[in-house]
Formats: structure tokens, C-alpha cells, sequence
């Protein structure tokens, strides 16, 4: 337990010194933890006499800010400012304001002038409008393939996908994340550890499909056509995949005509021709180059300029690419259209680690505190913003990753939607389980989040499964942004047993599947898929138990089946995977997604955690081509009951 002036200090600074666990018990954070933590936050809580100064110091900073910087704000409000200033918002116009700002603020970033102080004034919408009900897609795009991809999905599958399932009635396509790597191999095959998360992964590029491709002369379309991977792999080779693109790009960019230097992409192509150099891990790089903004970077920069130039066509590709597909969809008719997924974090060795090192906390990774479903805890080696310095940034860091996603689609998901309220921050060194909560400003990174989605009239879904504070979704659904349901885990916690919840009682405000990237897939639920893998990995302690519990788990699932007359005499897999679809097809969210492995039978799930080299994460491809999974016979039957309670609509844009 903390002294009373350490949790002061801690509680200033948005650091927990307790929370309460899966079981709603009580768990308090060791005080040594806690000063740790303080630390990666420039906080000294080393001494009883450094903990007295740091609060007086806390406490004066906090009694100055009269008004906070920057200020966010939702549409109509008019708080006090308690001085008179001018506000000029970012359309140039200007207001004098005093006492209070007006109500009727437009939305955007503004700037007000109080003495001489510039604060940061950012109103969002107060709420974004409906979205549109819909079925569709949540994609693994690099499980995609065809008779012309190598290797691996890419964004010609993905039109074709889009497409094909907007003849089908589908509405809405959520992709898995598609941000960029460290082109430098081993490649990071996680999709929820990009190397950035404002820039585009090269590897889903279709090399044929490209127009650098098609008006390159004869000779060079045959040398890049001959670097075609061989089709057929059982596994998804990611290095073999982009030495054969990369090398196919490098022949192409000597006959693009277009080499413009892009001033947004420097820091990226930069790291990226860099890395190429220096290695993928910008922490082992020679000592003057490990930040952005050193004299040696930008010698650097001068000398590498061809590679540079390279990575930024690259990336231009990338973004053609990305919006094609966003056309692609519309064009087709998909009522709400592409939804990109964000990950939590970045790779602490990659490109916005290098960036952005300034606004993150670099040598702390975020996770999970201990649960039933991990009795050490999770380290996801992600680092996390410092909310201090990102709130100093105008959450201008911040803003930048939100638009950049959403400036190719239609919708964005945020996983661990909870992190926007608090991350669990893990100190250099400790495992897991000796870290503690860190709070973020929800409000103010919602009013980011809710503006930039308004501005691109997007929608915005989150990931709020598991354990969540009900303040989460509450404050979701307040201000339009969807929740997340997920068959496996919806449960009437108030009855006795916390059975099963009937899909009809389900939120409506939120976005429905059957299962995720995470969980076994529908036949692979059905098979105890994931019970045996993990036994034959060794990772359960009490393999018959957890048999028991999916034996028990699937007898509830066939009971929910009956209780909506969806069960068939004497159902074969095929038949109860039907009818799984089926039952998803009564739920109450406005979006409903289905995944092509649940939607075939595949009984592989596409990533166990827990698991990094033990199981195939991310690298297994549907058992079938893109244009076999739209006539799959099994595909038509479980979308059959999904097209009649989300019938196909062409809305106008929201």
C-alpha cells in the first residue's frame, strides 16, 4: 500500500496504486512498481524528500492551468476560460471571446489567444450519426489469394473480395491491419505490431496489377513476371514473399517517371533506407542516428536519396492501392464500406518508435495485469504514448495515426478500445505481472478520434471485449462510435450461471461476429480445435478440465441452437456451422461480420495467443481461392439467413 504523498504523486500523474481485478477483488500495485512507473514518466519518486517536491510541483502546475492545453471540446458546449482572449479557428476567421467560449463553435482545430499564451481548442461532434445496418466481412487479408497473387493476399484480392460479396449483399468489409513494416527481413509477421501505424505495408502491393507494372517496356514485365513465387504453399513464407517483391518494385522504379520527394513521407523512407543499412532495430543503430532530427539523419537522408525516393513511390503505390479499393467498394454499392482495423501499439524497433520517440514512453510495454486466462499476465511489446507529452503535442501525434487510416476507408476499429482510458504499463526489466494502470485523457483522445471521423465521414468501431469498465462502452454508445459482440462471449450476467444471452438481447449499437483473429474459428469451436493444439503445445496445466469446459461450452452452444429451432436431427458440422450464421443473423447489432474461415468450416484459427513460433500465427491461407470462396457451397448457406435479416441497401454517404 502507498504512502498517502506517493499516491498523491501517482494519482496526479494518471499512475494507479490499485485496481480491481476479473473478479472484482481489490489488488493493490507494489509502491516500487509505482515509482518505476513515475520515472518513465520523468516523475523522481526515488526519496520521501523527491516525492514531497514533485507533488508541490505537481499541485502548482495544476492550480496555474486555468485553462488546459489543449482544450477539447464536443460540439455546443461553452465552458469558462475565466479571461478574456481571441479565438481564430482553422478556417482563419477570428472571435473575441471572454469569460467562456460561445456554444456555437464550429467543428475543427482552433487556436486561442490569452495573453500570451496559444491554447489548442479542438470541438468534436458530440455524437456521430448511426451507422447504416449491414453484414459483411472481417478479412485476414493475407490469408486472401488467386491465380495471379505471390503468395500472400493483396489488394486486388481484396477488390475482388469486396466485389464479388457486394453481388452477394454484403455491406461492410473490415481488413485486418494493413500498416507497414520494416522492410528488412525477418519481417514482423504480426499485423498488430506494424512498424508504423500512419504509413502502408507494401507487401499486400499486386506487383502485375500496378500501373508501373503494366507501362514498363516488354523485357522488364517479363524479368518481374519470372519473380512470381511459386502458388501452393501450405504457410504463407513472408521474407520469401517480399524478397520477391521488393525486387520486382526495384526493377519498376527504374523506369517510373514518378520520382517526386513527398515531405510526409521523409521520416518514413528515411528509416525504411536506413534499416536497410543499419539493421531493422533503430535501437542498435549507430548512436547518432537514433533520433529523427540529429544532423547525422539528415546527412544521411542526403546520401541515401535515390533509396529514399524509392520508399516514398513505394508508398505512394500503397496509397493508390488503398484507394482504389475504397473506390472499388463504393462503386460495388457496400452501404457502409471498408473499415480498417488499428492496432493498440507499434514496434518498439520500428519506424514511429524512431519517429515519434519524443511523445512515446520507449522503454515501457503495455499488456494485461493477470486474469483467468493468463495467470502471469500479457507483455505486448508495444510502447505506449506518454499522455503528458501527447497531450503538449495537441494530440497532434495522435491525430495523425487516426487520419492517416482513415484516409483509404470508410470506417476504422480500434482493438483495446479500453487503451484510450488506460494502458497497463509494464517497467523495463519486470515480467508482466509487475506493472500498473497508466490514465489517459478518454475524452479528449474521443474528441480526436470522433473529429476525425467526422471528417472523413467514417464510421468508428471498439474492440471492448473481455474485461472492460462499463464507463467504456457506456461512453461509446453515448457518442456513436459501435461496441464489439462476439457470440462466444455474450453472456446474462445478472441470471444465475451468467448462461448464454439470446443474440436479440444483444446491443444494438454494436458490431456482431461469431468469433475473432484470437478464438477458434466456428468448426474449429466445434471440434475442440483449440483445446487439442494448446494440449499438444503444452500450454494447459489441466488439459482434461479445459476438455470438460469446451465439451460443456459446445453443449451450451447446441442448446442455444435448439432454443431458436436452428438445430437439425442428426446435423453434420457443415450443418451446425450453418447454423451458427444463422443464429448470428437474429442478433441485434447494426453491423454483422462474418469471417471467411468461420463461413467455409475452416477449423485453423488464424492466431493463438500465447503463441509465437509454437503455431502458424498469421501465416496460414484460406484453403481456397477468392473466386472458390464466393461460390463455396457452404459459404452460401451461412450467409443465406445474414442477406435476409441485413438486406442489401445502397444509402446515401453518410
Amino acid at each position: 500500500m502507498a504512502d498517502a504523498d506517493l499516491r498523491d504523486l501517482a494519482d496526479a500523474h494518471g499512475v494507479a496504486t490499485w485496481y480491481e481485478d476479473t473478479e472484482r477483488r481489490r489488488v493493490d500495485i507494489a509502491d516500487d512498481v509505482v515509482v518505476d512507473v513515475l520515472a518513465q514518466l520523468g516523475v523522481d519518486a526515488g526519496r520521501p524528500a523527491s516525492i514531497r517536491a514533485e507533488l508541490a510541483d505537481a499541485r502548482a502546475r495544476r492550480d496555474r492551468a486555468t485553462v488546459p492545453d489543449p482544450l477539447v471540446l464536443r460540439a455546443g458546449d461553452s465552458p469558462a476560460i475565466g479571461a478574456a482572449g481571441v479565438l481564430t479557428t482553422e478556417d482563419g476567421d477570428t472571435r473575441a471571446v471572454r469569460d467562456r467560449l460561445p456554444p456555437d463553435l464550429p467543428l475543427g482545430t482552433h487556436t486561442l489567444a490569452i495573453g500570451d499564451r496559444q491554447v489548442t481548442v479542438i470541438v468534436a461532434p458530440a455524437k456521430l450519426p448511426p451507422v447504416p445496418p449491414a453484414w459483411g466481412w472481417m478479412v485476414q487479408l493475407y490469408a486472401l489469394h488467386s491465380a495471379r497473387s505471390w503468395g500472400i493476399g493483396d489488394l486486388a484480392d481484396l477488390r475482388a473480395l469486396i466485389t464479388g460479396s457486394a453481388r452477394l449483399g454484403a455491406g461492410v468489409v473490415l481488413v485486418n491491419p494493413v500498416q507497414a513494416i520494416t522492410p528488412v527481413t525477418p519481417l514482423q509477421r504480426s499485423p498488430y505490431s506494424p512498424s508504423s501505424r500512419r504509413f502502408a505495408n507494401p507487401l499486400y502491393l499486386p506487383i502485375t496489377d500496378l500501373d508501373a507494372f503494366r507501362q514498363a517496356p516488354p523485357e522488364v514485365r517479363a524479368e518481374v513476371a519470372a519473380l512470381t513465387p511459386p502458388a501452393g504453399a501450405e504457410l504463407i513464407d513472408y521474407d520469401g514473399v517480399w524478397k520477391a517483391k521488393l525486387a520486382a518494385l526495384e526493377l519498376l522504379w527504374r523506369h517510373a517517371p514518378d520520382r517526386r520527394p513527398d515531405p510526409a513521407l521523409d521520416d518514413f523512407a528515411t528509416f525504411c533506407a536506413l534499416a536497410e543499412h543499419h539493421g531493422a532495430d533503430w535501437r542498435t543503430w549507430p548512436a547518432d542516428l537514433r533520433h529523427p532530427d540529429s544532423a547525422a539523419v539528415a546527412a544521411a537522408r542526403r546520401d541515401l536519396a535515390d533509396r529514399v525516393g524509392f520508399h516514398t513511390w513505394v508508398q505512394r503505390l500503397c496509397g493508390q492501392q488503398l484507394a482504389d479499393v475504397r473506390a472499388a467498394g463504393r462503386a460495388a454499392g457496400l452501404g457502409v464500406g471498408i473499415v480498417h482495423d488499428l492496432p493498440v501499439g507499434v514496434d518498439p524497433a520500428g519506424a514511429d518508435a524512431w519517429a515519434l520517440q519524443d511523445v512515446l514512453a520507449s522503454e515501457v510495454t503495455v499488456g494485461a495485469p493477470p486474469d483467468a486466462f493468463s495467470r502471469q499476465g500479457q507483455d505486448w511489446n508495444l510502447p505506449p504514448w506518454r499522455p503528458d507529452r501527447l497531450a503538449a503535442a495537441g494530440y497532434q501525434p495522435f491525430r495523425d495515426v487516426i487520419g492517416s487510416v482513415l484516409a483509404h476507408a470508410d470506417g476504422i476499429r480500434v482493438d483495446h478500445v479500453a487503451g484510450l482510458w488506460r494502458l497497463w504499463w509494464i517497467p523495463p526489466g519486470r515480467p508482466a505481472s509487475e506493472g500498473t494502470y497508466v490514465r489517459y485523457d478518454a475524452d479528449a483522445l474521443l474528441g480526436v478520434l470522433a473529429l476525425e471521423a467526422h471528417r472523413a465521414n467514417a464510421i468508428v468501431v471498439g474492440e471492448d471485449l473481455g474485461t472492460v469498465p462499463d464507463e467504456v462502452t457506456e461512453t461509446l454508445r453515448e457518442r456513436g462510435v459501435l461496441s464489439s459482440a462476439v457470440l462466444w462471449f455474450q453472456r446474462d450476467e445478472d441470471a444465475p450461471g451468467a448462461p448464454l444471452l439470446a443474440p436479440s438481447r444483444w446491443s444494438t449499437e454494436a458490431m456482431a461476429s461469431i468469433s475473432t483473429h484470437d478464438l477458434p474459428t466456428a468448426a474449429g469451436f466445434l471440434r475442440g480445435e483449440n483445446v487439442r493444439v494448446r494440449t499438444e503445445l503444452g500450454h494447459l496445466d489441466d488439459p482434461e478440465a479445459e476438455a470438460s469446459r469446451a465439451a460443456h461450452d459446445r453443449a451450451e452452444l447446441l442448446a442455444e441452437l435448439d432454443e431458436h429451432g436452428l438445430l437439425p436431427s442428426d446435423p453434420d458440422e457443415d450443418d451446425l456451422v450453418a447454423a451458427l450464421h444463422a443464429l448470428l443473423a437474429t442478433a441485434a447489432g447494426r453491423l454483422l461480420l462474418i469471417s471467411p474461415q468461420d463461413a467455409i468450416g475452416e477449423p485453423r484459427q488464424p492466431n493463438l495467443p500465447g503463441t509465437v513460433d509454437e503455431y502458424p500465427n498469421w501465416r496460414i491461407p484460406l484453403p481456397v481461392t477468392v473466386d472458390e470462396l464466393l461460390e463455396h457451397p457452404l459459404l452460401t448457406r451461412s450467409v443465406a439467413a445474414l442477406r435476409t435479416a441485413r438486406p442489401a441497401e445502397r444509402p446515401e454517404r453518410r
